[in-house]
């Protein structure tokens, strides 16, 4: 995100796909708490921020399966189809507070990724959100493999540098 403080957008939410006929879409929470959906009224809406238009929430069922949310004119499913894959974005002032040495899945998606030798293995292409714990897919030329973020395989996040170090272990790579 090129902007910063409360102007920064972060991505809350991607559009997965319509729901029924009336225009509601699931969205796939890229949050911890997906309660805070409750409470979105104004968001902007894009497969970028740069490039996001306002949107408005009208309504919000949160469930076990994802979250529901209408927004105001997506009145078909139709309409909902042509979102599938946009993110919802807040801003700096509604974005949630995290723990210290915790990041947004926005700002891991796109970082360098370093062993401890300084050797490059591509980049963080998608951060998914287990049970047990987040998971790094690192895409690695025209292949990927998946990474736990855990302490044992994760060194460093240096948001500063852009690069996320790794301890990589025998068999990690292998597809």
């Amino acid at each position: 995100m090129s902007e910063s403080g409360d102007n920064a957008l972060l991505a809350v939410g991607q559009i997965d796909k319509p729901f029924g006929i009336r225009g509601e879409v699931v969205v796939k929470p890229l949050t911890d708490s997906p309660e805070r959906f409750h409470r979105l009224r104004a968001v902007r809406l894009g497969k970028q921020a740069e490039t996001s238009r306002p949107a408005t929430v009208d309504a919000v069922a949160v469930e076990s399966k994802g979250v529901r949310i209408h927004l105001k004119g997506v009145d078909d499913r139709t309409a909902a189809e042509a979102l599938r894959g946009e993110y919802l974005f807040v801003d700096g002032r509604h974005r949630a507070r995290l723990k210290p040495g915790h990041q947004f899945v926005h700002e891991v998606v796109g970082l360098a990724v370093e062993d401890e030798h300084g050797v490059r293995h591509g980049v963080v292409k998608e951060v998914l959100k287990l049970p047990a714990q987040d998971v790094y897919v690192i895409a690695e030329g025209g292949r990927e493999f998946m990474l736990p973020a855990v302490r044992e395989f994760i060194r460093e996040i240096d948001l500063e540098a852009g690069v996320l170090r790794i301890h990589l272990i025998d068999g990690i790579r292998e597809g």
